[in-house]
């Protein structure tokens, strides 16, 4: 990402309805994994830390982060509780023989050129019985000037997710797409942007505060439907992996 995608970020993951809808709806997901108690979870790609608060609910978090200033922003906001260590997935991840129950890439496998390398990777830090959780953006017709500011390399279908894991000896345990009561309004966003030619895509501000209010209580309607069932279409696509053979 740009130095300006994480600026916008710090500014903003607090108080948009997108980061805050999405943190809703993970913490959903996370509750009906079951994971063990004081389980160890990694993230990667912890940008400004806005995941880390809600995943510490759920145990002890450790997080990657490439950028410097990303990182800086996240142990200043979070005030240096969490172990986020300077890493690139996945060249280097810099966790030696420590194992995870859960490790998450919320938005972050678009950023990496060689996907299903990082999965591989990120696969052998899995602990017996750990859990990978992705989302991705959907749809490669989806693609606006936003993916290209956020230096995405690709958007995700179901089957294009299906392969990247079995690339990386990975198995989707489940997977749905989300954002689904939005995704009318995000086709014709996306096309109007792509009309206007605009650099920058128009769902990136935070807008009036009743309109980003509104976008927060349709998306995390969600929360309640996606932990046990699934939604055939959506903005973005979220997935369970396993480990499919032993760790090498």
């Amino acid at each position: 990402m740009s130095p300006d995608a994480y600026l916008q970020m710090a500014a903003t993951e607090t108080t948009h309805w997108w980061f805050r809808a999405r943190r809703d709806i993970l913490r959903a997901l996370l509750v009906g994994l079951g994971l063990p108690a004081g389980a160890r979870i990694l993230e990667i790609g912890s940008g400004t830390g806005g995941n880390l608060g809600m995943l510490e609910a759920f145990g002890a978090v450790s997080a990657l982060e490439m950028d410097d200033t990303a990182r800086a922003i996240a142990n200043r906001r979070t005030g240096w509780r969490f172990d986020i260590r300077a890493g690139r997935c996945p060249d280097d991840v810099p966790f030696g023989d420590q194992r995870f129950d859960l490790i998450c890439f919320f938005d972050c496998l678009e950023h990496i050129e060689d996907d299903a390398a990082a999965l591989r990777r990120v696969s052998d830090y899995l602990a017996p019985g750990g859990a990978i959780v992705v989302t991705v953006p959907a749809y490669q017709w989806l693609w606006s000037a936003h993916d290209t500011f956020l230096h995405h390399y690709r958007r995700y279908d179901r089957a294009a997710l299906e392969r990247c894991a079995r690339a990386a000896d990975c198995m989707i345990v489940r997977s749905s797409y989300f954002n689904t009561l939005l995704f009318p309004l995000a086709v014709v966003a996306r096309t109007v942007d792509r009309l206007l030619n605009r650099a920058r895509s128009s769902g990136d501000a935070l807008g009036p505060r009743a309109v980003n209010a509104a976008l927060y209580r349709i998306f995390r309607t969600e929360r309640g439907w996606l932990p046990k069932h699934s939604l055939p279409f959506g903005v973005s696509l979220f997935a369970v992996l396993t480990k499919r053979s032993e760790p090498r």
